[in-house]
């Protein structure tokens, strides 16, 4: 049973959404240094063996071990659970490729909430709501200034010639578990980028912990010509999920 606390009244806690591949987590430890970053900005005490042994005791679950699942890890002042789902994405959306549009409400690049995994998720959630009684698939935010942020759960990146590109993490975003892996492996920009610059970009992707990449169609009125650069990318990230 859960105990309120400032989590509950105020949303001051941290959570991780952690994708399952046959029985295996990937990037875990990049999601537990997450929570912790996390934990230590809310000033919430954190055992990392606490966390690790009850993911352990729900990777043990024989539903785990096959399928695309996910673990799920919520943190406040006196709550740590762990529970499981599927991961609901199918191939069809990969197939499709994602419809975006900007959403109405702005990100706040000036909140440090922003730039953590917080139960502080209202306008994510609301958001997304909204945007699939449109059909959009994702919603984008745009921060005060007018610069592309962010994705309501996801981050965004572009492609002009081959070269990535993605938003300076002070535009507003939460630097994502795949945003990092894709700064990693591959050679990506980080600028400053605004609607008007759509028509110089190749394509779009979107990037989370459980989608993995996700190509993007359309962008409000801007549709994308090529998804080349994006498929070849979650071909790769799906082969790096099998040894990771």
């Amino acid at each position: 049973m859960l105990t309120p606390d400032e989590g509950y009244y105020f949303g001051l806690g941290a959570f991780e959404t952690i994708a399952v591949e046959a029985g295996r987590p990937i990037l875990l430890e990049k999601h537990l240094n997450r929570l912790q970053k996390a934990a230590d900005f809310l000033n919430i005490s954190l055992k990392e063996k606490d966390v690790s042994d009850r993911i352990q005791d729900v990777l043990l679950l024989e539903e785990m071990q096959t399928g695309r699942k996910v673990i799920k890890v919520t943190l406040s002042e006196k709550n740590l659970t762990v529970t499981s789902r599927e991961n609901t994405y199918t191939k069809e959306q990969y197939q499709k490729g994602f419809i975006t549009d900007f959403s109405t409400v702005a990100r706040n690049e000036t909140s440090p909430f922003t730039f953590h995994k917080t139960l502080n998720y209202g306008d994510c959630i609301q958001q997304k709501r909204l945007a699939k009684q449109r059909s959009i698939d994702e919603p984008i935010f745009l921060n005060t200034k007018g610069m592309i942020a962010e994705g309501a759960c996801t981050n965004v990146f572009f492609v002009h010639n081959g070269q990535l590109y993605t938003p300076e993490k002070h535009c507003g975003l939460l630097p994502g578990i795949m945003r990092a892996y894709i700064c990693n492996h591959y050679d990506v920009k980080k600028e400053e980028i605004f609607p008007s610059h759509l028509s110089f970009f190749d394509e779009m992707f979107v990037t989370n912990s459980l989608l993995g990449i996700m190509p993007v169609v359309s962008l409000g009125e801007h549709r994308f010509p090529s998804r080349k650069v994006g498929d070849q990318l979650l071909q790769e990230y799906m082969q790096f999920c099998k040894h990771d």
